[in-house]
């Protein structure tokens, strides 16, 4: 429940891939069918595999600062903006190794940062879109296999000194009794999640629902909220076509020779399977879970509940920040993905990602619309209306199994979108 893991593949031969997951996003429901992957993205580096060792856990870098546009004017920016109202850390639980899907983050890192390869995390001076130190510092922490592959509400739970964290709505929902969190910043419009088949196995399937009258075996990892709280009790799919096994290798859907669908990330999966997977090396196509009716904010960047008050003078100041970090990224992401595959190479855990991924990943997040302005022309806040739509989804489905949600929940205890500043967006 709440687990909206994918997986990506490394370009190396079947028997020696390891297996990478990560997690998915949000936005406004939609009829969009289905998609084919498109490989426009530039030409892959051979996947990382120059790794650097952990022996020595803290290595400082000199980089430049990952800043690029400047500042619509609109945040509340300048040198040690933050100082008075943050903590002298803010830290940051992602839910997954770096990837362009967390680019917002690590554009606010500024030069001199500190790589942890043992905690598998990253600290340095919290920079604004001009570059300006906030006089604060950011830490950014590896979710995944850094945290046991726990929630990020959990971790939060765990761990006092964790500011902020990356919460789905559904996950929200299902914790709001017992480790209340509230989105402040939804850096996804979109979710990336998606199922992906293969075309010239089944010419007629456009949608998850055409997989679901044809009866199409679907692996997908067991728990996840998407499937087994929505796709399955609506009558989308069936539960007897869903195979909740899947381990993030692409053996089966290989060997399969695409007779089976596949769960993933339309950000990354399509690239990986075309042009990093050897044995397959075709496109896919797919559809956006969010298009099917579901439309969760992924990876929304979230408090605990009781800290809200204490963090919203901070908040204030920070989100707009966070906001600006997204347009800056999206609009020139060449020096942060540079970042995020240094740190992947020092974590060395097994999680690949090469320049072609990290390219592919953010065309295709402004291609899909997964990040992008909402109907209001503002990047990063939240409708009311979907977070109550996931509510009522996953609410009945909870109680089904005994697990009681927060009485008389509604979308003010999951989301605000007091801190988001309207003039910024894309």
């Amino acid at each position: 429940m709440g687990k909206l893991r994918r997986v990506t593949l490394a370009s190396v031969p079947l028997a020696g891939l390891l297996v990478i997951s990560a997690c998915g996003s949000s936005s406004k429901t939609s009829s969009a069918g289905a998609t084919t992957a498109a490989t426009t993205a530039s030409t892959t580096a051979a996947a990382a595999s120059a790794v650097a060792s952990s022996a020595a856990p803290a290595v400082t870098t000199a980089a430049p600062p990952a800043t690029t546009a400047a500042s619509t004017g609109a945040t509340t920016s300048g040198k040690d903006s933050l100082k008075a109202d943050c903590p002298a850390t803010v830290t940051i639980q992602t839910d997954w190794n770096p990837e362009s899907e967390h680019g917002h983050l690590y554009q606010m890192l500024g030069a001199g940062y500190v790589v942890d390869a043992d905690k598998k995390s990253v600290s340095g001076p919290l920079v604004d879109s001009k570059g300006n130190d906030t006089g604060v510092k950011l830490e950014v922490r590896s979710g995944g296999p850094a945290i046991g592959f726990q929630t990020v509400s959990a971790q939060m739970y765990l761990d006092d000194k964790i500011t902020l964290g990356y919460v789905y709505t559904d996950e929200g929902v299902q914790f709001s009794k017992t480790q209340p969190t509230i989105e402040v910043f939804a850096p996804f419009e979109k979710n990336p999640q998606m199922i992906m088949w293969d075309p010239a196995s089944y010419p007629n399937v456009n949608t998850i629902a055409d997989l679901g009258k044809e009866k199409v075996k679907i692996l997908y990892f067991g728990g996840g909220a998407y499937m087994e709280d929505y796709l399955v009790p609506t009558g989308v799919l069936s539960k007897d076509q869903v195979d909740g096994s899947y381990d993030g290798k692409p053996a089966n859907f290989v060997t399969s020779g695409g007779k089976v669908a596949q769960q993933g990330f339309a950000s990354a999966e399509p690239y990986i399977y075309q042009n990093e997977i050897k044995e397959w090396g075709k496109p896919v196509k797919f559809q956006l879970v969010h298009d099917t009716g579901y439309p969760i904010y992924s990876q929304a960047v979230s408090v605990r509940t009781g800290d809200l008050a204490k963090l919203s003078p901070c908040l204030k100041k920070l989100v707009p920040i966070m906001q600006q970090a997204s347009v800056d990224f999206i609009k020139s992401p060449v020096k942060t993905n540079k970042i995020i595959i240094e740190l992947v190479q020092k974590f060395n855990n097994g999680w690949v990602y090469s320049d072609g991924v990290a390219a592919f990943a953010v065309k295709q997040m402004t291609d899909l619309g997964l990040i992008a302005n909402g109907p209001d022309k503002t990047l990063g806040n939240m409708e009311p209306a979907r977070v109550q739509k996931i509510i009522d989804i996953v609410a009945p489905a909870l109680a089904k199994t005994d697990k009681p949600i927060k009485d008389g929940l509604k979308p003010a205890d999951l989301s605000t979108n007091e801190f988001i500043d309207p003039s910024i967006g894309l």
